[in-house]
């Protein structure tokens, strides 16, 4: 059941130019979080591109000594090397979930937004 009356009009009134204020609040915040959405995205993948490019070489020229003659003790060295370099390797493709979340560019900034009275 309304409320109707004077109140109501006083109520109703009060949150119908609240509304406007509340709306652009929530666009800056949305704003706000994107950006930072953002940020973190962006440095997910230049830690990636960082780690990646030695661990590659790592790994590459441990495999390259394992194709030497090596005595059983350099051999379970560089073995655990080769081990220990792909548990990094794994560990980092995992930052591929942080870049996921980064907001898609928006073709026509205006298009979503909500009109404004």
């Amino acid at each position: 059941m309304r409320e109707s009356g004077p109140q109501a009009d006083e109520v109703g009134g009060a949150r119908a130019e609240e509304l406007p204020r509340t709306v652009e609040e929530l666009r800056h915040a949305v704003e706000e979080c994107e950006a930072r959405l953002t940020e973190a995205a962006d440095l997910a993948a230049h830690v990636r591109h960082e780690i990646n490019n030695p661990l590659t070489g790592i790994i590459g020229q441990a495999q390259l000594l394992l194709r030497e003659q090596l005595s059983e003790r350099a051999r379970r060295r560089v073995e655990t090397i080769v081990q220990l370099a792909a548990r990094i390797r794994d560990t980092v493709a995992e930052l591929r979930d942080v870049q996921r979340l980064k907001p898609p560019a928006k073709a026509d900034e205006g298009a979503d937004k909500v009109p404004r009275h």
